[in-house]
């Protein structure tokens, strides 16, 4: 597939008349406002060379935003991220596609680890990202392999994807491979067969993801800007969560 194809469809589904308003970028998440809309992701701090200053977005249309994810420099594509997940899983975006937890209660089919753990039980599976607890979730019931950039012990070097995802029969991967630009590939790499999860706060809810392989996007709304933003400004990490829901949405 055309390498940008993905990111172009993304942005170009986010609604010319939203404007960026507001910008955080801490050292953990990024997170952005526009209206009463907010989007978060990880933030990622590597680039392709000496780091410039942030050309000027605010005021400008959330679009042109949503394009910094787009560039080489990650922590412009954090913000990029946030900006396409402030529309994307905007709360009420999120209910219309029945994604959101009914009446604000825990969703139970947010953890997609837990979701599929049945399913993957005795199968190969690859886990893209060293997520917390992911060993005690996964590893006593399956054949696990984890890929990941900075490997911990018992992890594989991220580059051993080549190898790896071929024989995979689950594959679950961090939304953060969209902002360091590996998604794509990685989704060439799978089989069709396979089943295919993106997951945490970096995941947009776009169908888009699902017509270029993935069967479900487990994601994270916003639902207490002030409460995210304050996180961030401690450089909090996965009090996070306390300002929002986890989310869930799978193709049928």
């Amino acid at each position: 597939m055309e390498k940008w194809s993905l990111y172009d469809r993304m942005i170009q589904g986010i609604p010319a008349s939203m404007i960026l308003d507001e910008l955080f970028v801490g050292e953990h998440w990024t997170l952005v406002r526009s209206g009463e809309n907010w989007g978060v992701s990880m933030t990622v701090h590597q680039s392709a060379g000496p780091e410039e200053p942030l050309r000027p977005i605010l005021g400008r249309p959330l679009r042109e935003a949503a394009a910094l994810s787009k560039s080489w420099d990650f922590k412009e594509a954090s913000i990029g991220m946030a900006a396409l997940n402030a529309f994307y899983n905007a709360p009420e975006r999120a209910k219309q596609l029945g994604c959101f937890p009914p009446e604000g209660g825990p969703n139970k089919k947010a953890d997609a680890f837990e979701l599929y753990r049945s399913a993957a039980e005795g199968k190969k599976v690859t886990v893209v990202g060293h997520f917390p607890h992911i060993e005690r979730q996964l590893k006593p019931y399956c054949q696990l392999s984890i890929l990941e950039r900075d490997p911990q012990p018992g992890d594989l070097p991220d580059s051993a994807c080549e190898y790896i995802l071929p024989e995979q029969d689950f594959v679950f991967i961090t939304g953060v491979t969209l902002t360091n630009k590996t998604l794509p590939r990685l989704l060439e790499l799978i089989r069709p067969e396979a089943t295919v999860c993106m997951v945490g706060p970096s995941v947009p809810l776009s169908e888009a993801l699902f017509d270029y392989g993935a069967n479900h996007l487990a994601g994270f709304c916003v639902t207490d800007g002030a409460l995210v933003s304050a996180c961030i400004a401690r450089g909090g990490r996965m009090e996070l969560f306390d300002g929002g829901t986890r989310v869930s949405w799978t193709r049928e």
